[in-house]
């Protein structure tokens, strides 16, 4: 019997619980699937320091506000704008630049966004006005947006299913550094040095990343090898028409590997039974390193990558829902980081720069104690309970540590509201912080590596609608906030937030119960979006 897609044998119960490859490598050495560990790891921790820069530049700004407005004289009014103005290019620099990464590879596209996130911090460090302001926060926004979308089209190219809950969490990790510790030290260079070489300080390391990955960063993007000038990609094949095993198919052996101990998990490499062609030259060095990898797509297929993302959000529940999910989580971490950076310069406060810095470290703790937690717990549970439905695996296993984890995002957000607006001592404060990104976290980890499981072949596509609507939603927030506030007050606002942010988590149940009858229904559209995503038309 058919499956829907999302849904693998990834469990032999029938070869001593052993877990089957998904997707399924080729057997192409250059295949990113059939990379050894230290090159897959290489790769991810360079994608990984690249989150963390892009999300560093876009978050260190707040920092700087209050030194900005003495020296330059920008209201904070004018400063909120520029930020939500940079929150509204997250939207659209997906949809504008993601099919040059499918087009031309990824490794491109991570250099040249570099390049020009390096020269976008030279501007910021001389910015003199307010067109200079706007500017360079809707341009840093609007490339920086490559960084959600990339790093999980990287997962998807180079890491199996069992496998991806923990590098997503990984992913959410590194995007917290930055987001979270990079303006605790923006804070104190902008004490020590001043503003702008919090700016001068990102274009050095912007631009020593774009040198670190021009040598060593490899592309991911598989287009198989030729036979008698037809392009093998049976990874992607069988993605495109993912019928998954039923409960009595036998799983080719060359796909089966030992579960690995909990005790030595990283001893064993998970792809070490996949059977090599020894007839298929392995690319050289330089190969692999080519500034761009073209695939013979045309400029239709380039320009329908720019439509169809919206044509998935409204057409596949799972992306609608895990775009808004996404919106909610991120609306619950900028918004406590947009009214700290100015209510909490004020009395009975009066934090300096330094001290604003200080307060990304309860989100980072926060999020670092998730993410060790739910990654691997994440891809531990999903194999425990495959056992228990006769091997076979649904990706709506993941979403239930997003619901274990909810009650911390809403007592966290009330915790910061009730407690800024009634000027309670700053660690009550420091708490609420921690406890929102801790809640947040598998939301945001999970529910990507949901999505790339149910919907391997489109998650670029689905990926920009998910980022489109998640920045969409603090975009509105933002420009909202000020007015919102003064008309009901402080703690009227995190209590609204909390409750809207805990019922949209909530609607992980709708999910869990009907979740595959949607991806029943969805799969001949599913199946039409991939086969244009493959086919290039």
């Amino acid at each position: 019997m058919s499956q829907p897609p999302g849904t693998y044998l990834i469990e032999d119960l029938y070869r001593d619980a052993k877990v089957i490859l998904q997707p399924r490598p080729s057997s192409d050495p250059n295949d990113p699937l059939n990379w050894p560990r230290w090159r897959k790891q290489v790769n991810f921790a360079l994608v990984s320091l690249y989150v963390l820069l892009v999300y560093a530049m876009i978050d260190v700004v707040t920092v700087t506000w209050s030194s900005m407005n003495l020296d330059l004289g920008f209201s904070y009014e004018i400063l909120n704008d520029s930020y939500a103005a940079g929150c509204g290019a997250l939207c659209v620099g997906g949809v504008l630049f993601l099919p040059f990464a499918l087009k031309y590879g990824r490794r491109p596209v991570y250099i040249l966004s570099l390049l020009i996130q390096a020269g976008v911090s030279i501007w910021s460090a001389k910015q003199q006005n307010v067109a200079d302001l706007v500017l360079v926060n809707t341009l840093c926004c609007l490339v920086g947006a490559l960084a959600e979308v990339m790093a999980q089209m990287t997962v998807v190219d180079i890491f199996f299913v069992h496998q991806r809950g923990r590098m997503n969490s990984f992913y959410v990790w590194t995007l917290t550094i930055g987001s979270s510790l990079a303006p605790l030290a923006a804070g104190y260079v902008t004490g020590s040095q001043g503003w702008r070489w919090v700016w001068w300080w990102m274009a050095i390391l912007l631009g020593g990343c774009a040198l670190v990955f021009f040598f060593c960063y490899e592309e991911t993007k598989y287009e198989g090898h030729m036979i008698l000038g037809i392009p093998q990609t049976s990874h992607a094949r069988e993605q495109a028409d993912p019928v998954a095993e039923t409960e009595d198919a036998k799983p080719d052996p060359s796909c089966v590997v030992d579960v690995e101990p909990p005790t030595d998990h990283e001893l064993e490499d998970p792809a070490s039974e996949v059977r090599i062609d020894p007839t298929i030259p392995k690319k050289s060095y330089r190969s692999r390193r080519a500034l761009w990898t073209s695939s013979p797509t045309s400029l239709r297929s380039l320009f329908r990558h720019s439509y169809q993302p919206f044509l998935i959000l409204v057409n596949i529940p799972a992306v609608s829902y895990m775009a808004i999910l996404n919106g909610a989580t991120t609306s619950a971490a900028l918004i406590p980081i947009t009214v700290y950076s100015t209510y909490m310069t004020l009395p009975p406060y009066n934090f300096s720069p330094e001290q604003i810095g200080l307060l990304g470290i309860p989100a980072f703790v926060g999020t670092m104690l998730a993410a060790l937690i739910c990654g691997p717990l994440s891809d531990w549970m999903i194999l425990r309970l495959a056992k228990r439905n006769h091997g076979i695996y649904e990706p709506e296993m993941r979403l239930w540590l997003i619901l274990a984890f909810t009650p911390f995002v809403a007592a966290g957000l009330l915790m910061f509201g009730i407690g800024l607006n009634n000027g309670l001592p700053w660690p009550f404060v420091c708490v609420g912080l921690g406890l929102a990104a801790f809640g947040a976290t598998p939301a945001n980890g999970l529910s990507l590596t949901y999505l790339t499981d149910a919907y391997g072949e489109i998650i670029c596509d689905s990926l920009i609608a998910v980022v489109f609507v998640k920045n969409l939603f603090p975009t509105i927030l933002v420009f909202a906030l000020t007015p919102w506030i003064e008309g009901v007050g402080l703690s009227n606002v995190f209590i609204t937030v909390a409750v809207i942010v805990a019922a949209i988590l909530l609607g992980n149940f709708i999910f869990i119960m009907f979740g595959k009858r949607f991806r029943i229904r969805c799969a001949a559209k599913y199946r039409s979006y991939a086969g244009h995503a493959l086919k290039g038309e």
